[in-house]
């Protein structure tokens, strides 16, 4: 086995601003334990994008605490990190590749603008640096700027990448060339792009499962990975976006980006407890060492900046 990120990396803790610890403190100001406080804390959880399940779960639990009426902030805080961490924990996953079934194919999917192509650069930047023999499969026939930026990471990594012969070529027929292309040619892995789609769009879906079955054609364990980029500022939305997009391909694990902008992070937190899907990283920025592999007890800490 080997991993997209060769080592875990601690930077979460930079506290980016998916914080809603400061909500907190507000909301908190002069606040008594008693019904009232319980009630605006709920609300507080649902607007912060926890999700109605993972609240009703946070505020059982809180009220079976033998906390007193003068409860400090301090504590809440910790209690709600706590809380947080052990709902994402189960989640908390390495994304690992098999050496010896290789290449190793990862489909990213997801809606347009969530960030799919600068996370294919990422990860690419992170396996090459690793020395791993990368080929990127721009199967975004449909939008200029994916190919485009696709390019500019494959020279920057100084990878190959197997482009569109026309202008809106078949996706599927794209991934063919590029996984026939990577197994002739002994690559480690093949990241294979695909078009922005709305999951409410049925014949954009079938095109994501007719790339899939093209694929197995080839090699009928792959893809390895069918992987759902979401973006944090969408909010509850993602959940639409996770049932649908399962649905019809099946999701092995998230990635949640463009947290650096955002006061919606608690959606991992909806996900992880409604879905229990693998999350491999969180995106934080727009540097290749800002998609960072996926810890809940930092993530948890940051979300109620503790850290």
């Amino acid at each position: 086995m080997f991993k997209i990120f060769s080592k875990s990396k601690k930077t979460q803790n930079s506290t980016p601003s998916f914080s809603f610890g400061n909500a907190l403190k507000q909301f908190f100001t002069h606040k008594k334990l008693d019904t009232n406080f319980i009630d605006e804390l709920e609300e507080l959880l649902i607007i912060s994008d926890i999700g109605v399940e993972a609240t009703s779960q946070i505020i059982e639990n809180f009220q079976q605490q033998k906390f007193t009426k003068d409860i400090d902030f301090e504590t809440v805080k910790k209690f709600l990190a706590k809380e947080i961490e052990n709902i994402l924990q189960p989640c908390e996953a390495k994304l690992e590749l098999d050496e010896t079934h290789l290449p190793q194919v990862l489909i990213f999917n997801g809606v347009n603008g969530v960030g799919k192509t600068t996370t294919i650069g990422k990860i690419c930047a992170n396996l090459c640096q690793q020395n791993k023999k990368v080929l990127i499969g721009a199967c975004d026939t449909f939008r200029a700027g994916a190919t485009s930026q696709l390019e500019v990471w494959a020279k920057r990594n100084n990878c190959e990448i197997i482009l569109p012969l026309k202008e809106a070529e078949d996706p599927a027929s794209v991934a063919y060339r590029a996984l026939d292309y990577a197994k002739k040619n002994n690559f480690d892995v093949l990241l294979i792009d695909t078009a922005g789609r709305l999951h409410n769009k049925q014949n954009l879906m079938d095109e994501l499962k007719k790339i899939n079955n093209v694929i197995k054609k080839i090699d009928s364990s792959a893809p390895h990975y069918n992987l759902l980029v979401l973006d944090a500022t969408t909010g509850q939305n993602a959940r639409n976006q996770l049932e649908i997009f399962n649905q019809i391909i099946g999701i092995d694990g998230l990635i949640l980006t463009k947290l650096d902008g955002s006061a919606k992070g608690g959606i991992l937190v909806s996900l992880a407890k409604n879905y229990q899907k693998k999350i491999f990283a969180i995106g934080v920025g727009e540097q290749i060492d800002d998609l960072q592999e996926f810890n809940a007890k930092i993530f948890s800490e940051n979300l109620l900046s503790i850290i």
